[in-house]
Protein backbone atom coordinates (compact mmCIF):
# COMPACT_ATOMS: atom_id res chain seq x y z
CA UNK A 1 0.00 0.00 0.00
CA UNK A 2 2.99 2.36 0.88
CA UNK A 3 4.16 1.52 -2.50
CA UNK A 4 1.12 2.48 -4.42
CA UNK A 5 0.94 5.56 -2.04
CA UNK A 6 3.94 6.75 -3.25
CA UNK A 7 3.50 5.70 -6.79
CA UNK A 8 0.45 7.52 -6.66
CA UNK A 9 1.56 10.62 -5.89
CA UNK A 10 4.86 10.47 -7.78
CA UNK A 11 2.63 9.71 -10.98
CA UNK A 12 0.32 12.94 -10.21
CA UNK A 13 3.22 15.18 -9.70
CA UNK A 14 4.63 13.79 -13.28
CA UNK A 15 1.29 13.99 -14.62
CA UNK A 16 0.93 17.36 -13.92
CA UNK A 17 3.95 19.05 -14.46
CA UNK A 18 4.64 16.56 -17.74
CA UNK A 19 1.14 16.15 -18.84
CA UNK A 20 2.50 12.49 -19.30
CA UNK A 21 -0.74 10.40 -19.72
CA UNK A 22 -0.75 8.26 -15.94
CA UNK A 23 -1.08 4.60 -17.95
CA UNK A 24 2.65 5.92 -19.00
CA UNK A 25 3.40 6.10 -15.72
CA UNK A 26 1.20 3.17 -14.16
CA UNK A 27 1.49 0.18 -16.24
CA UNK A 28 5.08 -0.31 -15.38
CA UNK A 29 4.76 0.35 -11.75
CA UNK A 30 1.82 -2.06 -11.17
CA UNK A 31 3.11 -4.92 -13.29
CA UNK A 32 7.24 -4.32 -12.54
CA UNK A 33 6.84 -3.00 -8.69
CA UNK A 34 3.78 -4.27 -7.32
CA UNK A 35 3.22 -7.13 -9.23
CA UNK A 36 0.15 -7.19 -11.29
CA UNK A 37 -0.38 -8.99 -14.23
CA UNK A 38 -0.09 -6.92 -17.47
CA UNK A 39 -4.12 -6.83 -18.01
CA UNK A 40 -4.50 -6.26 -14.80
CA UNK A 41 -1.78 -3.65 -14.40
CA UNK A 42 -3.34 -1.94 -17.87
CA UNK A 43 -6.92 -2.59 -16.18
CA UNK A 44 -6.35 -0.90 -12.77
CA UNK A 45 -4.23 1.99 -14.83
CA UNK A 46 -7.70 2.90 -16.47
CA UNK A 47 -9.26 3.48 -13.53
CA UNK A 48 -6.65 5.33 -11.74
CA UNK A 49 -6.08 7.83 -14.79
CA UNK A 50 -9.86 9.12 -13.78
CA UNK A 51 -8.53 11.18 -10.94
CA UNK A 52 -5.54 12.29 -12.14
CA UNK A 53 -7.45 13.42 -15.71
CA UNK A 54 -10.10 15.19 -13.98
CA UNK A 55 -7.93 17.34 -11.51
CA UNK A 56 -5.61 18.17 -14.11
CA UNK A 57 -7.76 19.38 -16.67
CA UNK A 58 -9.80 21.20 -13.87
CA UNK A 59 -6.69 22.82 -12.84
CA UNK A 60 -5.56 23.72 -16.37
CA UNK A 61 -8.78 25.02 -17.16
CA UNK A 62 -8.82 27.27 -14.56
CA UNK A 63 -5.40 28.61 -16.65
CA UNK A 64 -7.43 28.88 -19.85
CA UNK A 65 -5.31 25.60 -21.41
CA UNK A 66 -7.74 23.53 -22.06
CA UNK A 67 -9.68 23.13 -25.41
CA UNK A 68 -13.10 21.95 -24.74
CA UNK A 69 -14.56 20.95 -27.83
CA UNK A 70 -11.52 19.02 -29.20
CA UNK A 71 -10.60 17.28 -26.02
CA UNK A 72 -14.60 16.16 -25.69
CA UNK A 73 -13.85 14.86 -29.28
CA UNK A 74 -11.13 13.07 -28.37
CA UNK A 75 -12.76 11.56 -25.42
CA UNK A 76 -15.81 10.32 -27.17
CA UNK A 77 -14.18 8.70 -29.36
CA UNK A 78 -11.58 7.21 -26.89
CA UNK A 79 -14.01 5.93 -25.33
CA UNK A 80 -15.74 3.91 -28.32
CA UNK A 81 -12.08 2.88 -29.36
CA UNK A 82 -11.52 1.23 -25.32
CA UNK A 83 -14.25 -1.23 -25.98
CA UNK A 84 -12.20 -2.86 -28.87
CA UNK A 85 -9.06 -2.20 -26.98
CA UNK A 86 -10.02 -3.74 -23.67
CA UNK A 87 -11.63 -6.94 -25.86
CA UNK A 88 -7.89 -7.57 -27.27
CA UNK A 89 -6.89 -7.14 -23.56
CA UNK A 90 -8.49 -9.64 -22.71
CA UNK A 91 -7.46 -12.11 -25.92
CA UNK A 92 -3.94 -11.07 -26.57
CA UNK A 93 -0.87 -13.07 -23.80
CA UNK A 94 0.43 -11.16 -21.39
CA UNK A 95 3.65 -11.37 -23.23
CA UNK A 96 1.82 -9.94 -26.29
CA UNK A 97 0.63 -6.78 -24.26
CA UNK A 98 3.79 -5.95 -22.66
CA UNK A 99 5.60 -6.03 -25.94
CA UNK A 100 2.96 -3.94 -27.74
CA UNK A 101 3.41 -1.63 -24.68
CA UNK A 102 7.13 -1.95 -24.79
CA UNK A 103 6.68 -0.67 -28.21
CA UNK A 104 4.40 1.77 -27.61
CA UNK A 105 7.08 3.65 -25.38
CA UNK A 106 9.50 3.18 -27.26
CA UNK A 107 7.92 4.86 -30.45
CA UNK A 108 6.67 7.90 -27.62
CA UNK A 109 10.23 7.87 -26.93
CA UNK A 110 11.66 8.17 -30.55
CA UNK A 111 9.13 10.55 -31.08
CA UNK A 112 10.28 13.20 -28.42
CA UNK A 113 14.23 12.55 -29.67
CA UNK A 114 13.47 13.88 -33.15
CA UNK A 115 11.47 16.38 -31.88
CA UNK A 116 14.22 17.45 -29.95
CA UNK A 117 16.38 16.92 -31.86
CA UNK A 118 14.73 18.99 -34.61
CA UNK A 119 14.49 22.19 -32.40
CA UNK A 120 18.25 22.70 -31.75
CA UNK A 121 18.71 22.47 -35.50
CA UNK A 122 16.18 24.81 -35.92
CA UNK A 123 16.12 27.81 -33.61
Amino acid sequence: MILAAVMGIAAGVLSGLLGVGGGILFVPTLTLLIGLSQVRAEATSLLAIIPVALVGAVRQRRYGNVEVRDGAIVGALSALGVLGGVALANILSGRALKLGFAGLMLLVAAQFLRRFWQARVRP
